[in-house]
């Protein structure tokens, strides 16, 4: 074999191990990212039951009800809205303290066959004026808020909005 045909053969095989090497990477990056859909994306986009994501919106008001599993652990089932499509949620565990009906949150998770969002993780809002960023476009593409309007509407009149409209304005306490 001569000099060249050696070096045709490194230069192959240095192309095959480096196209090996990106397959592999890109495949373990994939099982690794997470996407943000609101309910509505979830009406329209409709996931695989084995992809995770993370649901966002608002906690519906009335929704939650506390249960206990066979095994003793805590169990949250609640619905999440942007406000035309709600999502049922269930959690195993324990909820973080700023989870509240009628506010923002982000869960992590699976949607099963049947429709309901299984959580594996439930994060909550920060403060009053917090709303992640997701959910702040999901109310946007809804049609529930235009920011070069005002502020976003009130978390809890998330569920009685009718697109285009605008919420009704906030009565201050005095």
């Amino acid at each position: 074999m001569s000099r060249k045909q050696r070096r045709m053969w490194l230069v192959v095989l240095a192309g095959l191990g480096l196209g090996t090497a990106t397959a592999l990477t890109l495949t373990a990056f994939q099982d690794n990212l997470v996407f943000f859909l609101a309910p509505s994306d979830i009406a329209t986009k409709n996931p695989g039951p084995d992809r995770a994501f993370r649901l966002g919106g608002l906690v519906e008001a009335g929704s939650l009800q506390r249960r206990q599993t066979s095994d003793g652990r805590p169990e949250a089932l609640f619905r999440v809205t942007d406000g035309p499509v709600t999502v049922p949620v269930s959690y195993v565990g324990v909820l973080p303290d700023l989870f509240r009906e009628g506010q923002g949150v982000v869960t992590l998770g699976k949607l099963g066959a049947d429709g309901q969002f299984r959580a594996s993780e439930v994060l909550a809002r920060h403060d009053e004026t917090y709303m992640p960023p997701e959910v702040a476009d999901a109310l946007k593409r809804s049609g529930h808020w235009d920011p070069s309007k005002g502020a976003a509407p009130p978390a809890a009149s998330w569920n009685t909005l009718t697109p285009g409209q605008p919420a009704a304005p906030e009565r201050s306490g005095g």
